[in-house]
């Protein structure tokens, strides 16, 4: 048999065709020989288009593994750890390195991440979950309901003091089996599973730790997760004994639950703020950046065909009354009228430069569709009008509207708006003064440092009115900041509102896991808080994250945090290929 193949492959081949057409050419004459090669070229190019074009209507680009992405950060990462993260460049890695039982996925949706499915009993209070078969950390050891239930409990160690113990508080955790665990709540809570997409931590790094080293092990700088992307290198700076990352470099991980993230490499550049970081993207050191304020936007160099992405960010952005420190503001034609005086769209436009929503109710821009909306912005007319059918009456003397109460007593439409001393909110407190000093109301602005702010004007609500922001999560749970007993602090209800029918609507939309029937209660709510005016709602701004062309499959939803620009960033690709489609599953 060998020497028969042997024989096959020393046989000499001789192709008839290619011989008869080489003998036929010697016989062409210099003309014949130049116009046969001119039309054989021309043959082989056509057919080359043909087989091009053929092969272009029959085969698409996909995505394939490859290319590298540098970002740039401002702030220095302390804690890249699910159970202590707290500033924005610790929740950016995190996010990159740790896998939950759940993630965030399109239009708010909740997804199974580390977790094979999982069930929720009729009350409400028993969430089961089940983990898939072949999911490992980064450094091969296998993921199990054991590091569910070490990274939850420390979440409840108040030794720890970890920021999201709220979102556990009174929850059991109970093992079933090394797949099977339970959540056992002592009452219903319907944005519970929004907890559950909180990092796992492996069990078997940090088992050995106290409450009290918990905080200081090398891991929360030098993580293993079992997320999309792991560490691969990290360059520190020696500051006062300690060691401070200076940037990091990750690369994809074969084993991510949602497969291996396109993208091979990313390098992550740490800057202590926006200034640094604008000079370095203008120097190409890094080709992404988030967070930047508006106004900056002018001074980015956007030669390299950057993208300039945009989300509504869900925070709410108000002046609040406080109707215990003026009288003026007890009356509801007088908020009324502030709230018909302001003009969002010049607030968007000047203070966001255009970077941003305006807001006419308690819920942010991109949440849920609440568009029943009546009030016509810098109305100033309308405004005046409404105080004066109301009995308030302009002085001619100083132009402030007062209004006789009693023949002894004369209420002065006077008050002093308390906000933080950032460029953008006192930029926004000036338009607004200006645009209520038209109506007819006197009006002062008094800046804080947010320290000062916090512990001495909203702690103990003393104020007249505030304009400042508040954060409203994924959950849309609005409980902290309207619900009556949340007025005094440390709860959030900083407008001290009371309504018997909103606190219902709260209350209930807590408890009711049918989402449809949780956004028609907070669309009542909503309507609610627009009738009685307790603040004048003004925007919602907009996150912007700034990438280069050459990213692909980048689609940004509704960002609460900025860490969320990462959540499907295993669909983010750079390199691809030609495929024929019927090779296409």
């Amino acid at each position: 048999m060998k020497e028969k193949i042997k024989k096959i492959l020393n046989k000499k081949w001789e192709i008839r065709f290619f011989e008869n057409l080489s003998d036929m050419t010697k016989k062409f004459s210099i003309s014949e020989k130049l116009l046969f090669y001119t039309l054989s070229t021309i043959l082989v190019v056509s057919g080359l288009v043909i087989l091009n074009k053929v092969n272009n209507l029959v085969s698409v680009k996909v995505p394939t593994n490859g290319g590298y992405l540098k970002e740039g950060i401002i702030g220095t990462p302390r804690f890249i750890n699910p159970v202590l993260a707290v500033s924005d460049v610790d929740h950016d890695l995190t996010e990159l390195v740790y896998s939950g039982l759940l993630k965030f996925g399109k239009d708010n949706s909740i997804i199974n991440d580390l977790a094979k499915s999982y069930d929720v009993s009729n009350d409400g209070l028993v969430y089961t979950f089940t983990l898939r078969d072949d999911i490992y950390f980064h450094d091969g050891t296998k993921v199990t309901t054991d590091d569910v239930e070490f990274t939850i409990n420390k979440i409840e160690d108040s030794t720890i003091k970890s920021p999201k113990r709220p979102g556990f508080y009174d929850v059991k955790v109970e093992k079933v089996d090394d797949k099977t665990i339970k959540f056992i709540l002592k009452k219903p809570y319907s944005p519970f599973l929004g907890n559950l997409t909180v990092g796992i931590l492996p069990k078997h790094l940090w088992d050995d730790l106290t409450s009290d080293q918990f905080p200081l092990s090398q891991y929360n700088v030098d993580p293993v997760g079992s997320g999309p992307y792991k560490i691969t290198k990290m360059e520190t700076l020696q500051k006062n004994s300690l060691l401070i990352p200076t940037y990091y470099e990750l690369n994809a991980f074969d084993g991510y639950v949602f497969s291996k993230p396109f993208v091979e490499q990313l390098i992550i550049n740490f800057y202590k703020d926006e200034a640094s970081l604008i000079d370095a993207y203008n120097k190409r050191e890094v080709e992404s950046i988030n967070s930047i304020s508006p106004e900056k936007i002018v001074s980015i160099n956007k030669d390299s065909g950057a993208k300039i992405n945009v989300s509504p960010l869900p925070r709410v952005f108000a002046v609040f009354f406080n109707q215990n420190q003026s009288e003026a503001l007890t009356y509801k034609e007088v908020r009324q009228a502030l709230n018909m005086a302001v003009d969002r769209y010049a607030i968007v436009n000047n203070v966001l430069s255009g970077y941003g929503s305006p807001l006419y109710g308690p819920i942010p821009a991109g949440l849920i569709d609440n568009s029943n909306n009546n009030i016509v912005d810098n109305n100033i007319d309308g405004a005046i009008g409404l105080l004066t059918k109301a009995g308030w009456v302009k002085s001619t003397s100083t132009g402030i509207m007062t209004k006789k109460i009693s023949k002894t007593k004369i209420v002065q439409l006077s008050f002093t708006i308390s906000t933080l001393n950032s460029d953008d909110l006192v930029k926004a407190a000036q338009l607004i003064k200006s645009a209520w000093e038209k109506v007819g109301a006197k009006v002062d602005v008094n800046q804080f440092d947010f320290g000062d702010l916090q512990q001495n004007i909203i702690r103990p609500r003393k104020f007249e009115a505030l304009l400042f922001g508040e954060v409203i999560g994924r959950d849309m749970d609005f409980f902290a900041f309207w619900h009556s007993s949340q007025r005094n602090d440390p709860g959030l209800n900083i407008a001290m509102y009371t309504n018997a029918k909103v606190d219902k609507l709260l209350e209930d939309a807590r408890t009711t896991l049918d989402t449809s029937a949780r956004i028609t209660k907070y669309k009542l709510f909503a309507d609610e808080i627009q009738k009685d005016t307790p603040a004048v709602f003004l925007y919602s701004p907009e996150f912007i994250y700034i990438t280069p062309a050459k990213i692909q499959g980048f689609t940004i939803d509704t960002v609460t945090l900025p860490f969320e620009r990462f959540l499907d960033i295993n669909n983010w690709y750079i390199e691809t290929n030609n495929l024929w489609k019927i090779f296409i599953k």
